[in-house]
């Protein structure tokens, strides 16, 4: 029996904005101006985001909130 892989959840540009609560055309800016750094996978002409690639992002902008 072959072993399991535990491979992260990849997000097309669409879920990802989603669940960022933006639009796929600003994470494409992003993409393109370097603006933030989110990282992303290019699979032939698609991009795709890694789930904890994106909760780092929302970490690493989180603002107060510190106990």
């Amino acid at each position: 029996m072959p072993a399991t892989l535990d491979y992260p959840t990849l997000l097309s540009r669409e879920e990802a904005a989603a669940y960022l609560g933006l639009r796929p055309q600003t994470l494409a800016c992003w993409a393109i101006t370097g603006r933030y750094s989110l990282p992303f996978i290019k699979c032939g002409r698609l991009c795709k985001y890694r789930r904890t690639d994106l909760d780092k992002f929302l970490e690493r902008r989180t603002v107060g909130g510190g106990e």
